[in-house]
């Protein structure tokens, strides 16, 4: 090739080389401006909108919610559906079913002749007032023990008494119960807003606990949804039960309740569906009840037929409550005495309690916790279903 070809060849890649090597650049100059688009946050974002008659004068208000990751459910079970409601209080199937949409819910199971169950009420009552607005919804899923438990005046009074104004719904045949494999009153159980069951609690107590949960899932809520909602981040203070360790357990009167925790010391013993005379015997033992007088048996509870009847239990505990139905008059003793008014019940004046509702009545109230014979001698027609203690 001759020399003048070969400069003009090498000049002519010089050139090309120099001029896409002056492309890159100008290149990388536009990539490393920032983009126009708006970052994600929880706070409004007002972004200009272009319509397509090049109008730039609109503009329109976009509401950001925050990429958040989802929630790992792989571990925990959706709440089963509300089965089997024979009645509603303090709301409508409809209006509960709209309620229900994005909300933390805790389903309470209780019945209202239960001590264990009344002394939470007021943490659950505290709790809706406190968080009903910002996010909770709670229902008392009423699942009865005992047969009058079933009658919704009954429950209605009840709900009044506690001051109850969350929903509740009767689950009369405990269907509901079933559904969610529930063996115990009360059980509180805690679902997220997708309804998830995140929290499962039985009986008394670890209040300080389930209050923490609620306030998790509801900030869970809050930033999942894009809300801006906080809740108050205190914890309702109210002094707990404290148990005895020697504390008389329940006793129940219905031979359909005393499989493995029979505890009539009378030796005629249970006779399902009959009237026996009982009588009382001269030895006596602490935490089982003896009767005297003709009583009917049944299924949950026992009544009273002959004239005149007396219970005589020794325990040890703070407070009695019986659960107890029909109109009666019972005089109450303790230790051998009409009851005096600093151990009475709220439901005992000058050692007399009237039986007049179906419901829980406060017999006994000790300062302090210990042993003592209880004696309640009743007239026709009493029924009790119950002593509990605490």
């Amino acid at each position: 090739m001759r020399s003048e070809i070969k400069s003009a060849v090498i000049v002519g890649i010089i050139v090309a080389v120099a001029i896409g090597a002056i492309g890159a650049y100008f290149n990388s100059l536009d990539m490393s401006k920032p983009t126009s688009t708006p970052k994600v946050n929880n706070s409004q974002a007002t972004n200009e909108i272009i319509p397509p008659n090049g109008n730039t004068s609109t503009t329109q208000t976009i509401v950001n919610t925050p990429v958040l990751p989802p929630i790992d459910e792989s571990h925990n079970f959706k709440a089963p559906n509300l089965v089997g409601i024979s009645g509603y209080i303090n709301t409508t199937p409809d209006d509960l079913k709209n309620a229900m949409k994005n909300k933390v819910i805790l389903y309470d199971f209780w019945t209202y002749s239960c001590i264990n169950c009344i002394r939470t009420l007021p943490y659950i009552t505290a709790w809706n007032e406190k968080y009903a607005d910002k996010g909770l919804l709670i229902i008392g899923v009423h699942s009865p023990e005992f047969e009058f438990e079933k009658d919704i005046n009954n429950v209605k009074f009840a709900v009044q008494k506690f001051g109850i104004k969350y929903p509740v719904v009767l689950d009369n045949d405990h269907q509901t119960w079933a559904a969610f494999g529930n063996q115990y009153w009360p059980r509180e159980y805690i679902t997220d807003y997708q309804g998830y069951i995140r929290h499962d609690h039985i009986g008394e107590g670890n209040y300080d606990e389930t209050e923490k949960v609620i306030q998790q899932l509801l900030d869970e809520r809050s930033k999942h949804l894009g809300l801006n909602i906080q809740a108050d981040q205190s914890l309702v203070n109210m002094p707990e039960y404290q148990f005895s360790n020697s504390q008389t357990p329940e006793l129940y009167f219905g031979y359909n309740f005393v499989e493995g925790r029979n505890y009539l010391g009378n030796s005629e013993g249970f006779n399902p569906g009959q009237t026996v005379a009982y009588s009382l015997p001269t030895q006596q033992n602490r935490d089982n009840y003896y009767l005297d007088g003709k009583w009917q048996n049944l299924p949950d509870s026992m009544k009273l037929v002959s004239d005149n009847g007396k219970i005589v239990l020794s325990y040890f505990a703070k407070s009695v409550h019986i659960v107890a139905a029909n109109n009666s008059t019972l005089q109450i003793s303790l230790d051998g005495n009409s009851i005096k008014p600093s151990d009475s019940g709220d439901d005992v004046q000058n050692a007399t309690a009237h039986i007049s509702e179906n419901r829980l009545y406060n017999i006994v109230s000790t300062s302090q916790a210990g042993p003592h014979t209880l004696a309640i001698t009743a007239k026709p027609g009493f029924q009790i279903y119950t002593f509990t203690f605490g």
